[in-house]
């Protein structure tokens, strides 16, 4: 890497080969903070040790719970039960990550603790009020900076109160932070939600041995926690991320001749929406050898180069593949006809205004694409994509990683700055993408 943290990705020949992608950052931030939250000791194979999930390990210590890592890689959790983690000495640093943030705030939000908490540059642009009114309605007190933002303070509730509460946007995160404040609150809290989100809290609830109700009425989906359960100790099994898993998907169908082993990689239906779409616009992607692994579907898949057409992304497919969008664009851009992608309000407000940053980054190397509120429409050149940009990511690991894709199929290279955000959630990208046959340097 240069001295500006830079990559440029250079057009290289086909990708081959078999990688293990690391694992599902989702999984690997509850597994650390369920353990926490359990009675004994959970071990945990094949955590992301990513620079978020790192964080989520250092919060959970300072509330309390023994957390190391041992020479084999695996990480042991020993837990202090619902209710019973301890106030932090000092202020609580979440770096980038806004799901450490969201979940953390709805477990402390039940606990009679006051905790503060800060992130990095980018997370303290986020908006945290989405979680601090639902958790206000429980009795937890949240005073936030201006626009609701961190840094803020969390003054958990003596006697929180359960709730019903329907989500005003789909959000795995808000709905996941209410659900872990009714964990340590008497009787049954729900959210409602009129678009599923994916169900990784709930199903690791349950492995965990919390009682955890789905049902669909008229009004939505109803999801509802029992609170005060003892969850005890549970292995858990990491399936590989299949939001890091679609960067070398993307660039194996986007390079001719390529063909590509992803083993392990978690297929959650509420997250699949990827390679829904890929599969749709026309790529060869085979799932093999699928299994299910603490509560979570996973499979093994073989990806080979494609040639790809643009198709209509439905609004509702947004949840499912909300993270996804940005390396879908790169596909897109290689796909023939026009690709859109509707529903993407949800990006503007992640690590970056994404939906801004893949737009002027497409344009940087050529691409016709349109921008709208809440849309992006894709013009695709079959034909080969110009590249030779330079891309501001504004230190997003999915900016960075996608046109790191783009860079090894374009006819010029394509240059990313400030490319270590990458290590919040793919460590060694570069070297693996190398590894595989690209130029990434």
């Amino acid at each position: 890497m240069t001295s500006d943290n830079s990559l440029s990705s250079t057009p290289s020949s086909s990708i081959k080969g078999t990688v293990k992608v690391p694992g599902d950052k989702s999984i690997s931030h509850r597994s650390l903070m369920f353990g926490a939250l359990a009675i004994g000791k959970t071990n945990v194979f094949g955590m992301l040790e990513g620079e978020d999930v790192l964080a989520t390990a250092k919060a959970m210590r300072a509330l309390g719970a023994h957390v190391e890592r041992d020479d084999q890689g695996v990480w042991h959790i020993e837990g202090r039960g619902i209710g019973g983690l301890c106030e932090p000495e000092d202020v609580l640093d979440m770096g980038n990550s806004g799901t450490s943030a969201r979940l953390l705030m709805g477990i402390l939000g039940s606990h009679p603790i006051t905790t503060f908490m800060t992130g990095d540059a980018s997370l303290r642009k986020r908006p945290m009020g989405r979680v601090a009114n639902p958790l206000a309605e429980m009795g937890t007190q949240v005073h936030c900076r201006s626009g609701q933002r961190l840094p803020l303070m969390v003054q958990g509730a003596e006697t929180p109160m359960p709730i019903r509460y329907k989500l005003p946007m789909a959000s795995a995160q808000v709905k996941s932070c209410i659900l872990l404040a009714g964990l340590n609150t008497p009787g049954e809290t729900t959210v409602i939600e009129t678009e599923h989100t994916r169900d990784h809290t709930e199903l690791m609830l349950r492995h965990f041995g919390a009682e955890v109700r789905v049902t669909q009425t008229d009004e939505g989906r109803e999801t509802t926690i029992v609170g005060q359960p003892e969850l005890k100790a549970a292995d858990v099994h990491v399936p590989s991320d299949p939001s890091s898993a679609a960067f070398p998907t993307v660039a194996a169908l986007i390079n001719e001749g390529s063909e590509l082993r992803l083993p392990g990689i978690g297929m959650n239906p509420h997250r699949n929406g990827i390679y829904i779409t890929l599969k749709e616009m026309g790529a060869d992607i085979t799932l093999e050898n699928e299994r299910t692994e603490a509560g979570e579907p996973v499979a093994d898949l073989v990806v080979r180069a494609s040639k790809l057409k643009g198709i209509t992304v439905p609004a509702e497919r947004a949840p499912s593949m909300i993270d996804e969008y940005p390396v879908l664009a790169i596909a897109a851009s290689f796909a023939e006809g026009k690709t859109i992608m509707e529903g993407l309000g949800e990006l503007r407000v992640k690590e970056s205004d994404r939906l801004s940053a893949v737009a002027n980054g497409l344009k940087a190397c050529g691409v016709t694409c349109e921008e709208g509120d809440d849309y992006l429409i894709v013009e695709g050149s079959p034909a080969g994509v110009q590249g030779g940009g330079t891309i501001t990511t504004h230190f997003d690991h999915r900016i960075a990683m996608s046109f790191l894709v783009m860079g090894m199929a374009a006819k010029e290279p394509v240059k990313v700055l400030d490319a270590d955000a990458i290590d919040t959630s793919f460590p060694d990208f570069a070297k693996l993408m190398n590894g595989l046959g690209a130029q990434i340097g």
